[in-house]
């Protein structure tokens, strides 16, 4: 505990006030000083927490993805289920597009299959009778082909009007599911 503070420090208040510093001033601009200073805490108490900036970084990577809505296996054609998936990921990468940049020139972050975004893409894939021996495969696929819209969309090669945007990705979306149901008939 902090003299300063008085209350505990938690790993998610230090994810959250990392993922907002990562909003407000990007990756580079989020120093280990900086968060302390925002969490009224000695920067050292951090380190009680995570090991480095980089580990840091990895957990704030993580704890974001997981922040995800992530559609229900609710019994809904998985054309419905995986346009909900990609339209969160959308969202959530234009929501935080530093942590995003960064989360994606780092693949080794994001090369858990174990995490909830992998395994409900999973889920809908197996829903879409994709083999269970393709799905890291067709995954990764999926992962790049959308990531490249989304590159292509925070660049401002695709559009600057967030209407045009979001058509742009529903067509994004439909192209890919409309690829899905040809691999999976």
């Amino acid at each position: 505990m902090s003299a300063r503070r008085g209350t505990p420090l938690t790993i998610e208040e230090i994810c959250s006030t990392a993922v907002r510093l990562i909003d407000e001033s990007g990756v580079e601009g989020l120093s280990m000083r900086k968060l302390a200073a925002e969490l009224d805490v000695n920067p050292m108490s951090l380190y009680h927490h995570v090991e480095s900036k980089e580990a840091l970084l990895g957990l704030v990577c993580a704890t974001a993805a997981e922040r995800m809505h992530m559609p229900p296996d609710d019994g809904s054609p998985w054309q419905e289920q995986l346009k909900a998936l990609g339209l969160a990921y959308h969202r959530h990468a234009l929501e935080h597009p530093a942590l995003w940049g960064y989360l994606h020139t780092h693949p080794q972050l994001i090369s858990d299959h174990r995490l909830a975004i992998w395994q409900t893409l999973y889920r809908i894939l197996r829903l879409a009778g994709v083999p269970e021996s393709e799905l890291p495969r067709t995954s990764e696929i999926l992962n790049a082909f959308v990531a490249g819209v989304i590159v292509a969309e925070t660049q401002g090669r695709l559009s600057d009007d967030p209407e045009e945007i979001d058509r742009t990705f529903d067509l994004a979306v439909h192209l890919i599911i409309n690829g899905m149901v040809s691999f999976s008939a």
